[in-house]
């Protein structure tokens, strides 16, 4: 059970499935007073009042982090509930697969306004009041995909890249300031990632973490003040052993692997 924030507020974005939602769930047990948001009121409901078991606060915000005012609505809301928040994770993201030029316009936009663009505002506007509290953590979602380029969910894997480069610069920048930043970046992960981005059938053929774990790792990795963590013994071996391999080499290994038609 992670107890690092126990009793102090915690907001998550993209709350109501997945990784997200465990997270939510984990910090709940530990003790940790919830802000959730997400897009889905009935699930961010039905979560809350789950939580609430915990004898913990929970407030909710529907949000829709695609509209560019969502941050600064979000920001506010807490402002006026007098809410401090000492742990903002940025987890809100999604995917799509397919070419380029298959792939409508606004969802390719929608994609890097909610992975990037969303992530950089929301940490923007949250972190000041950490800053001038001198204490406070930040949790991004990143991926095992932010480490090479992607064929085919090409523009989710560089959303993902900026995540963690994001993150890990963050990480410097604030350490004077006595806050924690960290890039959780999972694999495979059992959620809704799959099916909403379009590739159930890359999914069911790889090995996937539970949500439950991933959200474990992420926890431990900030509250140990890792700049980055990588969940599972696999995912790192194979991040990191691409360092070792010519770049083209090894986008041109993931387009075999992920090209359109292709038998598993």
């Amino acid at each position: 059970m992670q107890t690092e924030w126990q009793g102090k507020w915690a907001l998550v974005t993209g709350a109501s499935a997945g990784i997200g939602l465990e997270l939510a769930t984990q910090l709940a047990a530990g003790g940790t007073h919830l802000v959730l948001t997400a897009r889905r009121g009935d699930r961010l409901d039905a979560l809350a009042a789950k939580l609430k078991a915990h004898k913990i606060q929970v407030e909710i915000f529907i949000a829709d982090l695609t509209h560019t005012d969502a941050p600064e609505k979000l920001y506010a809301f807490t402002k006026e509930k007098g809410l401090a928040i000492d742990l903002l994770i940025n987890n809100a993201g999604f995917g799509q697969y397919g070419e380029l030029p298959q792939v409508e316009t606004q969802r390719l936009l929608d994609m890097v306004q909610v992975n990037c663009t969303a992530v950089v505002h929301l940490t923007r506007l949250f972190l000041p009041d950490m800053i001038t509290r001198g204490h406070g953590d930040l949790l991004i979602l990143a991926s095992t995909a932010s480490f090479q380029a992607v064929p085919y969910i090409s523009t989710y894997a560089a959303t993902k890249a900026f995540d963690l480069l994001f993150a890990e610069g963050l990480a410097e920048e604030m350490k004077p300031h006595g806050i924690r930043v960290c890039a959780l970046c999972p694999g495979s992960t059992e959620s809704e990632f799959h099916s909403v981005a379009g590739q159930e059938q890359f999914s069911a053929k790889h090995a996937q973490e539970t949500a439950e774990k991933v959200a474990r790792t992420g926890l431990a990795a900030l509250a140990a003040g890792k700049s980055y963590v990588i969940s599972g013994l696999g995912n790192y071996l194979g991040a990191q052993s691409q360092r070792i391999v010519p770049r083209r080499l090894v986008t041109r290994i993931a387009a075999s692997m992920f090209r359109p038609g292709k038998v598993h």
